[in-house]
């Protein structure tokens, strides 16, 4: 069995579903540790509930500091909403990519698909986790690494992917067909608080 314990508690902390399944916090829905109970979360400060959102983002996606500020930079210089284009940078990374096409269980799954030379963009091998997608590449399994069984585990499992990705189960292949809207992202997010939690150090 999977060891989902870590981000088991990390959901529980964050109080969000990692998994975006919502699995984590219906029999706990508490902060981990000896004594946690629903009555245990304290009032946060304002820059205290800006930090929590950015956790939150950031762990969800599984983005190191540096890249997650990067990312944020760039979204801050593009021409449309600074919360909306930052998640769409965020869904458009390959390694997430391999995990809404049902590839892999998990974004840790996926990074370590990605990082071990089994995924291919537009028929050529990439091994960057972070590398950024553009709408209409073809992500696909490499032909030798098929039979892998997280792979094949994964796709029966794995629910019907999101409306901006398209997948053919019998080709292991799939298209990035468009950017997702906001109402196709995460709920339990504040990026508003993000953006107020950055232009705190500017």
């Amino acid at each position: 069995m999977r060891d989902t314990g870590s981000t088991w508690k990390k959901s529980r902390y964050l109080n969000m579903s990692l998994s975006e399944t919502g699995k984590e916090l219906k029999k706990r829905p508490y902060v981990p540790g000896q004594h946690g109970s629903p009555l245990r979360r304290k009032k946060s400060s304002e820059y205290g509930k800006q930090l929590i959102e950015k956790q939150k983002l950031r762990t969800l996606y599984g983005v190191n500091e540096r890249q997650f500020r990067r990312l944020f930079n760039l979204a801050s210089k593009s021409k449309g909403i600074t919360g909306l284009e930052f998640f769409r940078i965020l869904e458009s990374r390959l390694d997430n990519l391999v995990y809404r096409l049902g590839f892999a269980p998990t974004r840790k799954a996926a990074r370590q698909l990605v990082n071990h030379g089994h995924i291919l963009v537009n028929g050529k091998k990439v091994d960057i986790p972070s590398y950024l997608c553009k709408v209409n590449d073809v992500i696909s399994v490499k032909e030798s690494s098929r039979t892998l069984k997280v792979i094949k585990e994964s796709l029966e499992s794995a629910p019907a992917t999101v409306g901006y990705v398209e997948l053919d189960k019998e080709k292991l292949s799939g298209k990035f067909i468009r950017v997702p809207e906001r109402n196709e992202l995460s709920q339990d997010i504040n990026e508003a608080a993000i953006i107020e939690y950055y232009n705190r150090l500017l």
